[in-house]
């Protein structure tokens, strides 16, 4: 029987990907090689009772409106994203950084279903510790970074999590040259047509010039 709070975008992109590069709807879309690991995954995400969304192409599931966990294809694992992983005990040291200046967000990778069947009560118990975190109003101190982020990089980091993350996992000498860039625009519209332009890119977790 079908979970009734599964979301029929979640099935799409199961089957057809995040839909941001050509791949879409192809057998190597990074899906395709992780079905049976993220439907396994789907599962006991759903089973914690979150709400399942779409968000930046991907499964994201919430708690009360705030964002807790994300599921994701790479081409080299699956992952099961918490966006306070920071604040999480992790017990069983089984966290990552996505990035080396990555602050918040936390993942666990996985490369077979089996380690998520053994994983199963562990992983219930993250979440669950993710949601009394969000029911708690927690909040990640971040650290200033010591350029100041453009008001319109922000805006878009508010509008996109997932871009955040991404920024953050740039190496700082990254992060500096685009924030020098999108700073050195006068005007705001200009700022904000930089930072579209890159945002991919950024995504793709490549610097200004590479």
């Amino acid at each position: 029987m079908k979970n009734s709070r599964m979301n029929p975008k979640v099935d799409q992109y199961l089957t057809e990907g995040c839909g941001r590069c050509p791949l879409v709807g192809t057998p190597d879309c990074k899906v395709n090689k992780w079905p049976t690991e993220l439907r396994a995954l789907r599962t006991i995400v759903l089973e914690c009772g979150l709400t399942e969304e779409v968000k930046w192409g991907i499964p994201c599931y919430t708690f009360q409106k705030s964002n807790v966990v994300t599921i994701s294809a790479l081409n080299e694992y699956c992952a099961l994203g918490f966006f306070k992983g920071a604040l999480l005990k992790d017990d069983h040291h089984i966290l990552e950084k996505p990035g080396e200046n990555t602050q918040a967000a936390r993942r666990i990778r996985f490369t077979n279903v089996q380690q998520i069947i053994e994983l199963e009560p562990v992983l219930k118990a993250y979440i669950n510790e993710a949601m009394e975190i969000e029911k708690a109003g927690l909040k990640v101190e971040f650290k200033k970074s010591p350029e100041p982020i453009p008001e319109e990089l922000q805006k878009k980091f508010d509008e996109m999590p997932d871009l955040k993350t991404a920024f953050e996992s740039l190496t700082p000498g990254r992060q500096r040259a685009y924030i020098l860039y999108f700073s050195g625009a006068k005007q705001s519209k200009t700022r904000e047509a930089r930072i579209e332009k890159y945002i991919q890119r950024i995504l793709d977790g490549k610097g200004l010039h590479d």
